[in-house]
C-alpha cells in the first residue's frame, strides 16, 4: 500500500452513482437510501497510508453529495481491535455501536462471524454486487475458506507477489525450491517480515501450501492433529531456509514495507507484497527503480479477497450498506484500481460492465505490474492463523 505521486480526477457521470437499471425501482434498496439520508457512518478502516486515506475521504465526499450520508474515517492500526470494541460493546447490551462499516477479512470476520456481531446478511442485496466476479474470483464468496454467505461485501482483491530488481536479478526464484536455491546463492540478501506481521504470516502460509500436496485438510477448521501433521514439513523448510536468510534469520524485518525499502537500498535481492501493484506504485512514486519487477511463483500464490462488514449494532446500517454499495459500484472500483490512485485490484467482472462503464478500466500496462499473473491460491482457513503465529514464534521468535 503505497503513496501516489500523482491524483488523477476521475470525472463521475450521473449514471456512476446510481444502481444498475434493474435495481433502480427496488423498493427494499429505495428504503435502504431513504433512511440512510442524514445518517453518519463511522468507517473503521486501517489508516496507514496516505493514497488510501485520500481515497476513502474522496469516496465519502461521492456518497455525502449523492445520498446526504456522511462517512467518517475512524483510522484503525489493527482489525483485532475493532473486532474487540464490538464484541465488548454487545456484551454491555449497547444497541448503539460505534462501529458502522468495517474493513475486514480472514480471522478477524471469523470471529465476528462466530460470536454473531455481524448485520445481514446484506452484500448480495446491494445493487452494485451484481458486478461482482463470484465466478472468475472465488474467494468474493469464500474469506479465508469461510463461507462468506451475504455478511460482507466485496472490495478489492489481492495476492501474494515477489518483487525483485531485473538489473540484479535477472532471473529471479518461481517457486520454493528455487527460492530456497537462491537463498543459499546468496547468503543474507533474501528474508521476509516477522509474523504476526500479515505478510510474514502469508509467506508462511505459502511455504505452508507449497510442501503439502493434499491440501484439503488446510480447508477445515484446525484441529491439533492436522495442525501437526501439515506442519512438520513446514517446520523443515523453514528450518532449511533460515540460516541462509538475512543476519541468518536470528532476525526479522518488522514489516513488508521495510524489506522493500531494504530492497531498494540493495541490502536485499528480493521483497514481497500482497498487492501485485505494489511495485508500479513505488516506481511512480519514484522510490523504486523502473528496472523493478514483480512476479508470482509459477504455480501460485496466495490470493484473498478484503471485504466490508456492518457489526450488528451498527447506529448507521442504512448508511453503511449506501456506502459500500458506492466503493462497488464501477466508477469506485476503477478509481480505486489505478495505479496513481490506489493500484487495488477490483473484485467486478468487467464483462458484467456495459461498455462505458468497462472503458474506465482500460490501461496499459505500468512499469512493475505483474505480466503474467500466476493461479490465485485460496487462504487457509482462517482458524490455522493463530495457531501458526504462536508456533512460528516459539521456535524463532527469539
Amino acid at each position: 500500500m503505497t503513496h501516489p505521486t500523482r491524483r488523477h480526477v476521475l470525472a463521475l457521470t450521473g449514471a456512476a452513482l446510481t444502481a444498475p437499471a434493474f435495481a433502480q425501482n427496488n423498493a427494499a434498496w429505495s428504503q435502504v437510501e431513504r433512511t440512510a439520508r442524514g445518517q453518519t457512518v463511522y468507517f473503521n478502516a486501517w489508516g496507514g497510508a496516505e493514497n488510501i486515506n485520500a481515497y476513502i475521504q474522496w469516496a465519502a465526499a461521492q456518497v455525502q453529495q449523492s445520498h446526504g450520508v456522511k462517512v467518517e474515517h475512524v483510522k484503525v492500526t489493527d482489525t483485532a481491535d475493532v473486532v474487540k470494541r464490538v464484541r465488548n460493546e454487545k456484551a454491555a447490551g449497547k444497541k448503539d455501536g460505534t462501529v458502522d462499516l468495517v474493513w475486514i477479512n480472514g480471522e478477524n470476520f471469523l470471529a465476528m462471524k462466530r460470536e454473531g456481531l455481524l448485520f445481514g446478511p446484506f452484500a448480495e442485496k446491494l445493487p452494485s454486487y451484481a458486478y461482482v466476479d463470484t465466478q472468475g474470483k472465488p474467494t468474493t464468496r469464500f474469506d479465508f475458506s469461510e463461507p462468506v454467505d451475504g455478511m460482507e461485501a466485496p472490495w478489492g482483491m489481492a495476492q501474494l507477489t515477489f518483487m525483485a530488481d531485473s538489473k540484479r536479478v535477472p532471473s529471479p526464484p518461481k517457486s520454493l525450491t528455487e527460492l530456497l536455491a537462491f537463498a543459499k546463492a546468496n547468503p543474507g540478501r533474501v528474508t521476509y517480515p516477522r509474523p504476526p506481521d500479515f505478510h510474514g504470516t502469508t509467506f508462511v502460509k505459502q511455504v505452508l501450501l507449497d510442501v503439502n500436496a493434499d491440501r484439503a485438510t488446510l480447508y477445515k477448521p484446525v484441529t491439533p492433529e492436522a495442525f501437526a501433521k501439515a506442519t512438520a514439513p513446514l517446520w523443515t523448510a523453514l528450518d532449511a531456509l533460515h540460516p541462509h536468510l538475512w543476519r541468518a534469520g536470528k532476525q526479522f524485518p518488522q514489516n513488508a514495507a521495510a524489506v522493500r525499502q531494504m530492497m531498494a537500498d540493495g541490502e536485499l535481492l528480493l521483497a514481497l507484497t500482497f498487492n501485485p501493484n505494489d511495485a508500479a506504485n513505488e516506481i511512480a512514486a519514484k522510490r523504486l527503480a523502473d528496472s523493478v519487477v514483480s512476479y508470482q511463483f509459477s504455480s501460485g500464490t496466495i490470493g484473498n479477497t478484503h471485504f466490508l462488514a456492518i457489526p450488528v449494532n451498527a447506529r448507521a446500517a442504512a448508511g453503511a450498506q449506501v456506502f459500500a454499495n458506492f466503493l462497488l459500484s464501477p466508477a469506485a472500483q476503477a478509481r480505486k484500481a489505478d495505479i496513481a490512485v490506489w493500484g487495488d485490484p477490483t473484485v467486478l467482472a468487467l464483462h458484467k460492465l456495459p461498455p462505458a462503464e468497462r472503458a474506465r478500466f482500460a490501461a496499459k500496462p505500468l512499469p512493475g505490474q505483474v505480466d503474467i499473473s500466476a493461479p490465485a491460491i485460496p487462504e487457509p482457513h482462517g482458524s490455522w492463523v493463530d495457531l501458526l503465529e504462536k508456533e512460528w514464534a516459539r521456535r524463532y521468535g527469539v
